[in-house]
C-alpha cells in the first residue's frame, strides 16, 4: 500500500518516494496549451502547491517523474524552461517586511537559475531583471509561477491599513509580468482570494480566470472515483456514506470535491471523523466581520449571488459571504442562467465537518459558548417530538447568555439574533436544516428534517403571530407527501426580556 503524502507539496518527492497520488496532468497539460496568463482561485488546503510544482517539472522538461500519468505521451519533453517561483512567506506585517520577503524569494529564485541581477532598490524591478536575464541565459520563454499570490494581504485581513499597503505593493510587483510579456511563455497565479484587475493586476488586462471554468473545476480537490480508486485499500472498512456526508460537497462547476487534507488526515488516523481542514486555519476573521454589522445567519445558508460578486474581495468593502466562499465555508450549490443573461449562483456550506465547526465559531461569538449539553438536549428533544423539552431547552439557552452580550447595543431587537443563535445551535447538532426555506406562499424561517418529521419554525420579535403566519401561508404543504408528522413552531421573542415570550405549536399528521 502506498505511503500517503501528508505535507507533502513536492512532486518529485511523491513520485520518487511512492506516495500516492491522484493523476492532475492531463488537466496541467491542458491548461499550459490553451492559456499564456492564467489564475486559479482555491480555498487553503486543496492542492494548489502540488499542482504548481507540477508544473514546474513538467516546463522543466523531468519527463522520468511522469511515467505512466497522462501528460506523458503529449508533451514534447525536448524543450525545457527556466521557471521562476514566486511562493510568498515570511511576514507581512510592515510594508518594509513584505519588501524585505520578496527580495529574499528573488535571491532564492537567482541562485537556482544561475543568474545574478543587477542590484535594485525595488523587489518590482528586480523581478522584472530576472525574467529578462532568465530568458537571456538560456534563450528560451520564461515560466512564472505564484503560489499565495494573496497572502500578503489576507495576513492583514483585520488591518485595512496594513493589508491596502500590501495590495499596492503587490500589483506594483505583478504589473512587471505585463511590462515583460515578450520574455514569458506561461504565467500562472493561484490563491485564495479573487481580486478586480483594477486593484492587483492593472494593465494586465490578458489574465484569464478559470477558477469557474467547468473543465478546470476539478483542477484540485479528490473526486469520489479517486476515493474509490485511487484510495481504495487505504479506505477499505469505511463508512463511504458517512465520508461523503462529512467531507465532500466542494463545487467549482465539475465534480463534487473532497479537500485532499481531510481525506489523508482521516486516513492517517485511523478512519476517525473529524475536523481536520477546518482545525488546520484560523477562521476568527469572520468573527470580526460579525462585529461589523448584525448577520442573519440562516440567509447565509441561501445566498443567491452573481458571478461578479464572487469574483470580487476589496480590502475596502469586505463583504462577509465573498469571504466564505473563497475561503470555503460556502460553496456552489447550483447555477441558474438568467433570461436576461449571466447566470446566478446558489451558495451552501459543503459539508457536516463545516457546517458542524462553522456554527461552533458563530456560536462562541454569539452566546459565548457552545455548550454540547444545549446540543444534546435540543436533539434529543427533536428526536422523540417533546416540544415541552424543546422550549425549556431554548428557553435555559437564551437565559444563559451573559447580560454584557447586549450593552451598549441593539442586537437583543434584532430578529436575525434569535433566529441565528437557535440555527447555530440546530446546525452545531448536525441536524438536517432547511434556512430561509422557500415556498411558493413565502419564505419559512426555519425547517428541520428529522426522520419522518418535519418540523416547521417562525419567529417574531415583540408582536406577532408566528404560528397563524405558518398556518396562513400553508407551509406544511410542501411536507405533507414525504412527512408523517409536521410540527409548526411559532415563536416570540421579548427583547426587553432577551427570551422567549410565546411558544405555540402543534402538530399534523398524515392519515
Amino acid at each position: 500500500m502506498k505511503r500517503l503524502p501528508i505535507g507533502i507539496q513536492t512532486f518529485r518527492q511523491i513520485i520518487e518516494g511512492d506516495y500516492t497520488y491522484v493523476d492532475k496532468t492531463g488537466m496541467a497539460y491542458d491548461l499550459i496549451t490553451s492559456y499564456k496568463y492564467a489564475f486559479l482561485s482555491r480555498p487553503r488546503r486543496f492542492g494548489k502547491s502540488l499542482f504548481l510544482d507540477t508544473l514546474h517539472n513538467i516546463f522543466e522538461g523531468h519527463k522520468e517523474l511522469f511515467e505512466g500519468l497522462a501528460i506523458y505521451d503529449q508533451w514534447d519533453w525536448s524543450q525545457s524552461y527556466p521557471v521562476i517561483r514566486i511562493s510568498w512567506a515570511g511576514d507581512f506585517s510592515t510594508l518594509e517586511s513584505t519588501q524585505q520577503a520578496a527580495f529574499e524569494m528573488l535571491e532564492l529564485n537567482q541562485k537556482r537559475l544561475g543568474i545574478v541581477c543587477t542590484p535594485t532598490d525595488s523587489p518590482a524591478g528586480c523581478f522584472r531583471k530576472l525574467i529578462i536575464e532568465a530568458y537571456e541565459k538560456y534563450q528560451t520563454p520564461v515560466v512564472v509561477l505564484v503560489d499565495e499570490y494573496d497572502k500578503p494581504i489576507l495576513d492583514n485581513i483585520t488591518s485595512a491599513k496594513r493589508a491596502l499597503e500590501n495590495r499596492d505593493f503587490l500589483r506594483s510587483f505583478y504589473v512587471m509580468l505585463k511590462e515583460s510579456d515578450a520574455y514569458i511563455r506561461f504565467a500562472f497565479l493561484t490563491g485564495i482570494s479573487k481580486f478586480s484587475k483594477a486593484n492587483i493586476f492593472s494593465g494586465l488586462n490578458n489574465l484569464e480566470d478559470i477558477s469557474l471554468v467547468k473543465r478546470f473545476g476539478n483542477i484540485c480537490g479528490y473526486t469520489q472515483q479517486d476515493l474509490e480508486t485511487v484510495f481504495a485499500e487505504h479506505l477499505e472498512g469505511a463508512d463511504m456514506k458517512r465520508v461523503q456526508e462529512w467531507y465532500n460537497g466542494y463545487n467549482f462547476l465539475g465534480d463534487a470535491l473532497y479537500n485532499p487534507f481531510d481525506i489523508l488526515k482521516f486516513i492517517r488516523n485511523d478512519l476517525t471523523f473529524d475536523n481536520y481542514w477546518w482545525e488546520s486555519g484560523n477562521p476568527y476573521f469572520l468573527i470580526e466581520m460579525l462585529k461589523q454589522r448584525p448577520y442573519n445567519l440562516p440567509e447565509l445558508e441561501n445566498i443567491t449571488v452573481g458571478k461578479e460578486i464572487l469574483n470580487t474581495f476589496e480590502v475596502e468593502n469586505l463583504k462577509l459571504e465573498v469571504l466564505l466562499f473563497q475561503s470555503g465555508y460556502l460553496t456552489i450549490d447550483r447555477v441558474e442562467e438568467l433570461p436576461i443573461g449571466g447566470f446566478e449562483y446558489k451558495l451552501k456550506v459543503p459539508n457536516m465537518e463545516v457546517q458542524l465547526s462553522l456554527n461552533n465559531l458563530f456560536l462562541e461569538y454569539l452566546t459565548n459558548e457552545a455548550n454540547n449539553r444545549t446540543k444534546l438536549a435540543i436533539y434529543r428533544a427533536l428526536q422523540s417530538g417533546d416540544m415541552a423539552g424543546f422550549e425549556e431547552t431554548i428557553k435555559s439557552l437564551f437565559a444563559a447568555i451573559p447580560y454584557h452580550n447586549y450593552v451598549k447595543n441593539t442586537i437583543g431587537d434584532y430578529e436575525g439574533y434569535y433566529a441565528s443563535v437557535l440555527y447555530a445551535y440546530l446546525a452545531a447538532s448536525g441536524l438536517k436544516i432547511v434556512a430561509e426555506d422557500v415556498t411558493n406562499e413565502g419564505r419559512i424561517d426555519l425547517t428541520i428534517l428529522m426522520g419522518q418529521r418535519a418540523y416547521i419554525l417562525e419567529f417574531k420579535v415583540g408582536e406577532g403571530d408566528p404560528l397563524g403566519q405558518i398556518k396562513e401561508k400553508n407551509y406544511a404543504q410542501k411536507y405533507r407527501a414525504d412527512y408523517d408528522e409536521i410540527y409548526l413552531i411559532g415563536i416570540t421573542f421579548d427583547p426587553s426580556k432577551r427570551n422567549i415570550k410565546a411558544f405555540e405549536w402543534e402538530i399534523q399528521a398524515n392519515p
